[in-house]
């Protein structure tokens, strides 16, 4: 279970390394400012038809779009102020971890409050870098926006669906110390999975704060609360089914909420 002590204003969870509250959600807000400048970028680059990298073949832009997400992911997640904040980078996770007994629910709101408001601003930052070009209809500030062919539950089911998977492995890992520092590479390589596979059907963000600031700046809202609301309900899906397992097969409770793992978890639970 998580451990929690007040130190002034730090908490010190079950990995012994404290958690400061509105610092460390600062700097989730930066890590979510950079992620989404580094999508709108790569939109940018990737898609734009004056670009002389542009892909043709929308499936492999999508699939290049995917591998590049992920490294940035693995880089945010293992940098010093990803190391520190836990590198959520997505309310769902927050929520999620807090969930699984991992996090304290007391800065799932900052948190919340700093992923969202990083989405706005690494959307700006993308706008204010590269110009019109990423305002364009074709373009949109690097907005998902489903398939014609798929209706709202569909939707729903494939954004909670990924998130819930996405909750099940972070839980697998972090439960196990000795290997919860692979947990960085398999987020990139799963998030990489997911939009390519999902990129061209779904979307594929499985994350609120992926969409909320292309969405609000390019004023495509209709769908918004479907990319809002269902990654959050595959998160309450996927903690309690961890849960469910932990109870059942006595799995151990999570050994930190931070996605590079726990060297300190480590060598306590090898005493």
């Amino acid at each position: 279970m998580l451990r929690e002590q007040a130190t002034g204003s730090a908490a010190v969870p079950a990995d012994g390394r404290p958690l400061y509250g509105l610092p460390d959600a600062a700097r989730e807000f930066v890590l979510t400012t950079v992620l989404l400048y580094c999508v709108v970028t790569a939109a940018r680059w990737l898609t734009s038809p004056d670009s002389p990298l542009a892909v043709d073949n929308t499936r492999a832009a999508t699939a290049i779009m995917g591998v590049v997400v992920g490294i940035v992911l693995v880089v945010l997640i293992t940098s010093p102020p990803g190391r520190c904040s836990g590198a959520h980078m997505n309310p769902a996770i927050s929520l999620a971890l807090w969930l699984m007994g991992a996090f304290p629910g007391r800065y799932v709101p900052a948190y919340a409050a700093a992923q969202l408001a990083g989405s706005v601003a690494g959307t700006a930052l993308g706008r204010l870098c590269w110009g019109a070009a990423v305002s364009r209809p074709s373009l949109r500030y690097a907005a998902v926006h489903p398939s014609p062919a798929w209706n709202t539950t569909a939707l729903v089911v494939a954004e909670g669906g990924c998130l819930m998977l996405v909750v099940l492995m972070v839980g697998f890992f972090l439960a196990r110390p000795a290997i919860s520092r692979w947990l960085p590479y398999a987020v990139g390589a799963v998030t990489a999975l997911i939009i390519t596979a999902l990129g061209q059907l779904s979307g594929g963000s499985a994350n609120p704060a992926r969409q909320l600031g292309p969405a609000l700046l390019s004023g495509g809202t209709r769908l918004l609360w479907v990319y809002l609301v269902a990654p959050l309900i595959g998160a309450l899906l996927g903690a309690a089914v961890h849960c469910l397992l932990q109870r059942r097969l006595d799995i151990p409770t999570p050994c930190t909420y931070r996605l590079c793992g726990s060297d300190d978890a480590l060598r306590t639970r090898a005493r």
